[in-house]
């Protein structure tokens, strides 16, 4: 039988199922995080049933149901649709990229200018995602030496100030490309400019994503306690902001590795709080814009490490739902890989060994991937395997494979074998 009911009320009635609820409990339970008195219970099961009907919750409900979910509104129920990115630069400017060039290569820089660099720098943001790293780095790299040339020029303070905004939007996304392709020296050189540039512009928002990818890089690295510092200092740099939601992500995730679990949900809630009282983005495509749907993938990632399999399950097919198109095209590559990691390990955990080796190599597959953080999760997925199903062949050459994954990382990064 076909379920035809939206895929946020499907959502909700999973999320209760999988906390072991009765619709009357999941009601009791809503009560401690609304605002305001709800009617009576058993007015609201029958609410609660219209709700895992189809019948979408009032303005007032949305936020109370998400609350109780541990995730926030524009993740559960449906967001303002997604603008048309490949336009945007001529819709913002009247210009193409040839003629942004011939302005910057005349220095010829007015309003209309910088509005073009701004949406070139925005369009290659909302591209991380989905473009093969190799390539994005090629670019983002062309862009940034040519905005990075306009601090030669006569330019007003308030130019001046748009131009290092530029130029460090454009470092952070240059050092997260190469970072996911292996130049970490590199990388980490690159987000230091990025936190210089954001300094001399007085720029809160890049300077909290530059702390932010050193949050990133050492989660990678296994550094929990460097994670843990990094993410307070941009938290601290720039508070109320929507990077402070990620860094609170990056904390959450160390935290789970380190088995903290308080932390862990601590953490989290913090991140949800924040992300709920602000609007919804723009452009939430944008890497440096926190895409409410995200918060999923963070809390995802949280519950695979603290053991809850059923949560961690639910959210990691949630986050493939929102990151795949109709017709299969793979809207957030990089996100599904890790949640096919987290349903790979919730199988294995299972007893389905065949599922959990197929997600396992599909995950390692694709054209758009961060090698560091799959060698993190993959690792974690083989140690898994490895504790329950040793000797199989199928889990051999997983773990073979994730061998030379983390030889080619230790490669680049100039570390010998030991």
């Amino acid at each position: 039988m076909v379920d035809d009911r939206p895929a946020w009320a499907r959502r909700i009635a999973a999320e209760r199922v999988a906390r072991g609820w009765s619709e009357r409990e999941a009601v009791r339970r809503l009560r401690a995080h609304a605002a305001a008195e709800l009617l009576s219970e058993d007015s609201m099961v029958r609410r609660w049933k219209r709700w895992e009907q189809g019948e979408m919750p009032d303005g007032f409900c949305r936020p109370v149901v998400a609350a109780l979910f541990g995730t926030v509104t524009h993740a559960l129920f449906p967001a303002p649709s997604r603008r048309d990115g490949d336009r945007e630069v001529l819709a913002a400017s009247g210009m193409e990229t040839p003629e942004i060039v011939r302005r910057l290569e005349r220095s010829d820089i007015d309003g209309a200018t910088l509005d073009a660099l701004r949406v070139t720098a925005d369009r290659l943001a909302s591209e991380y995602p989905v473009v093969p790293g190799e390539r994005l780095l090629v670019e983002g790299r062309q862009w940034l030496r040519r905005v990075v040339a306009l601090n030669t020029s006569s330019l007003t303070s308030a130019q001046r100030r748009e131009v290092l905004a530029v130029s460090g939007r454009l470092a952070l996304l240059v050092g997260c490309a190469e970072y996911d392709t292996g130049a970490h020296h590199a990388a980490e050189s690159t987000r230091q400019a990025a936190l210089s540039l954001a300094a001399e512009a007085g720029h809160a928002e890049i300077a909290g994503w530059a702390h932010e990818m050193r949050a990133w890089f050492a989660l990678t690295d296994g550094d929990y306690r460097g994670v843990v510092a990094a993410a307070r200092a941009g938290a601290e740099r720039a508070p109320n902001r929507g990077v402070a939601v990620q860094l609170a992500a990056q904390e959450a995730k160390a935290w789970a590795r380190l088995g903290e679990r308080r932390r862990v949900e601590a953490a989290l809630d913090e991140g949800r709080r924040l992300l709920e009282r602000m609007p919804y983005p723009e452009n939430p495509e944008n890497h440096f814009v926190v895409d409410p749907a995200k918060f999923d993938f963070y809390a995802m990632d949280c519950y695979r490490l603290v053991g809850e399999d059923r949560l961690a399950r639910l959210l990691a097919e949630e986050v493939l739902r929102a990151g795949t198109d109709a017709d299969g095209t793979e809207r957030s590559p990089m996100r599904n890989a890790e949640a096919r990691v987290t349903l790979a390990v919730t199988a294995a955990r299972a007893g389905d060994l065949e599922q959990a080796l197929a997600l396992g190599v599909r995950a390692l597959e694709g054209d758009r991937r961060s090698v560091p953080s799959l060698v993190m999760t993959g690792g974690e997925l083989a140690a898994e395997l490895k504790s329950r199903y040793g000797t199989e062949p199928g889990v051999r050459d997983y773990l073979a494979r994730m061998r030379r994954m983390r030889r080619m990382r230790r490669m680049s990064l100039g570390v010998s074998r030991c």
